[in-house]
């Protein structure tokens, strides 16, 4: 089947990989799971996710009335900074309502009923190869550091969150990690429900071991007498998807550079922030040295530097890997360039253009 360059590719095989492996964790540590949307909120592979996940948690209120919309089950909301009218809205089908301050709590507690309510700890340790996207970082917002804060308002509350880290694929760092939540929070763990360990565990990465991360979550929840929830993001998604490009044209500057039909900046907006490379499957696999690039007019806005078998011509396609995560969900008109389009490869082989964007949509996102 051609399709129209550019798009995203979700290969459900590939994602059905990841979902086993966090049911695996699920079987073996009791853990549930709930999809993190700031990360995918891709519905079209909901009815597949929900099959090998427990629900959804958010980060705002639309991602949480997505998430039980479209993926039901359970449905956690959480927000940095809710407003009375988001309360009010997300206490209409919320199961757990996720509070990032004292203050917040105290001002909600009552609006937010008759979800159980949680809030979020900052534990002051964390895990991230970049500050901007470290939880614990000096002056950081988000979540409580007073303990003394937490153990007064306890009887208002069903469960914590601790969200700490970033791609996190030390299984020593987790399991130390975890002892030192338990040695500084224990005491006022015990009393609670459940606690989510929030995301950013890389789990489902090749090798990681996965029965020792289980049994470390299944101790402490024995241990505290608590459900334990994760929420992954990249780890259910990692791997799953490609933005598909065509070259539209060759130009020379010291060395040659091709310019494909998408952009960083428009559709693959966290390499752009966090400085780094796009990802290709078969990348140093020629003698063709090309730098990729973006056809916006922001002078930054380049892929990487790849190597190719064959010499790169109007018409070429490019693929970049591991497209699904932060992409999609942060895709933007920058310059009026055309928006990829959606496909999904199903179970059983076929694509499915689940979703084409065109100039109305462009239209209709300003006014």
């Amino acid at each position: 089947m051609k399709i129209a360059t550019p798009y995203y590719l979700i290969d459900e095989k590939k994602l059905l990989r990841n979902l086993q492996i966090i049911q695996q964790v699920r079987q073996l540590s009791g853990a549930k799971s709930v999809l993190a949307l700031k990360c995918f909120s891709t519905w079209c592979v909901f009815d597949l996710m929900q099959k090998y996940m427990d629900g959804t948690t958010s980060s705002s209120l639309f991602e949480a009335r997505l998430g039980y919309e479209k993926f039901g089950k359970e449905t956690h909301a959480y927000c940095v900074g809710y407003s009375e009218e988001d309360v009010l809205a997300v206490a209409q089908f919320a199961d757990k309502i996720i509070f990032n301050s004292v203050s917040q709590l105290e001002r909600y507690c009552n609006t937010a009923k008759p979800a159980k309510l949680g809030l979020r700890v900052n534990p002051q340790i964390s895990y991230s190869h970049f500050d901007l996207a470290d939880p614990a970082r000096k002056n950081s917002r988000l979540g409580v550091t007073d303990k003394k804060a937490l153990a007064d308002h306890i009887s208002l509350l069903s469960g914590l969150m601790f969200h700490y880290n970033c791609e996190n694929d030390d299984f020593a760092a987790f399991s130390s990690q975890l002892d030192t939540i338990a040695d500084e929070y224990g005491d006022i763990i015990q009393q609670l429900e459940w606690v989510s360990l929030g995301g950013g565990y890389y789990f489902t990465k090749e090798g990681y071991p996965v029965e020792k991360f289980s049994k470390k979550l299944a101790e402490f929840a024995k241990t505290f007498g608590v459900q334990l929830y994760l929420e992954p993001g990249e780890s259910a998604i990692t791997g799953c998807a490609e933005l598909v490009t065509s070259v539209v044209d060759v130009v020379h500057n010291e060395m040659d550079i091709a310019i494909v039909d998408a952009s960083v900046e428009a559709h693959m907006l966290d390499l752009l922030i966090y400085r780094l490379s796009a990802k290709m499957e078969n990348d140093n696999m020629g003698d063709y040295k090309y730098i990729v690039a973006g056809r916006s007019c922001l002078a930054g806005d380049v892929f990487g530097t790849f190597q190719f078998k064959d010499q790169l011509e109007v018409g070429s396609e490019i693929r970049f890997a591991d497209a699904a995560g932060y992409t999609m969900v942060k895709k933007n008109w920058f310059n009026g360039l055309q928006m990829p389009a959606i496909a999904v490869r199903r179970l059983n082989g076929a694509i499915e253009v689940v979703r084409r964007f065109d100039y109305l949509d462009f239209m209709n996102n300003l006014s």
